[in-house]
């Protein structure tokens, strides 16, 4: 089975790509669903993040306050590393958990931040790479999350990788710029993974 990793900048439309693999058939991990979910039910890691972060790392109803957490860690990276080591080894647990479900498909898909080229620190085989000008990109997040102003969307997309970092990390690219067809790049990469099984 291959491991086929999804990418790209917030914005570039990388959940709706992944809603199209899904489709075709192809399982899909999202892995800031899960660190979501996970935040929310794993008991001991609820307790190390309110360790870290305080109560309010939970709102009034004992949801994961993301807003609130993202507000907290935005500006600190240290913070925001020490968050992470929290998480990111309880979402790679439960990543293999779950590509042990699906170990009898072609391929799977995983959605997540890559900062490497396949085989290079992590354990993909391809990445795939969502691709879209930085302008749609904003107009996208400001309908999504109207909260955000213009200069937050900037200051997250300036955290990012810029759309060159991310073309070098490609095995594919969907060019996704709501000027050119998506669903026919989709259909090739998905036809080529199958030949190349």
């Amino acid at each position: 089975m291959k491991v086929i990793g999804i990418t790209g900048g917030i914005g570039s439309g990388k959940s709706i790509i992944c809603k199209v693999f899904e489709l075709l058939g192809v399982p899909v991990y999202y892995a800031d669903v899960r660190a979501n979910w996970l935040a929310n039910n794993d008991l001991q890691l609820r307790k190390e993040i309110k360790e870290l972060l305080g109560r309010q790392a939970y709102d009034e109803y004992g949801q994961y306050n993301r807003k609130w957490v993202s507000s907290q860690v935005f500006d600190n990276p240290e913070l925001l590393k020490m968050l992470n080591m929290l998480i990111h080894p309880r979402v790679f647990d439960d990543t293999k958990r779950w590509l042990a479900l699906h170990k009898n498909q072609p391929y799977v898909v995983r959605e997540a931040a890559i900062s490497s080229a396949a085989g290079q620190g992590n354990d993909l085989d391809e990445i795939i790479v969502v691709s879209c000008p930085t302008e749609v990109r904003i107009k996208r997040i400001q309908q999504r999350d109207p909260q955000r102003s213009n200069e937050q969307i900037r200051a997250i997309i300036a955290r990012q990788k810029t759309e060159e970092e991310f073309a070098k990390i490609a095995d594919y690219q969907i060019i996704n710029n709501d000027t050119q067809l998506v669903l026919p790049q989709i259909l090739g990469i998905h036809q080529t993974i199958l030949n190349n099984f």
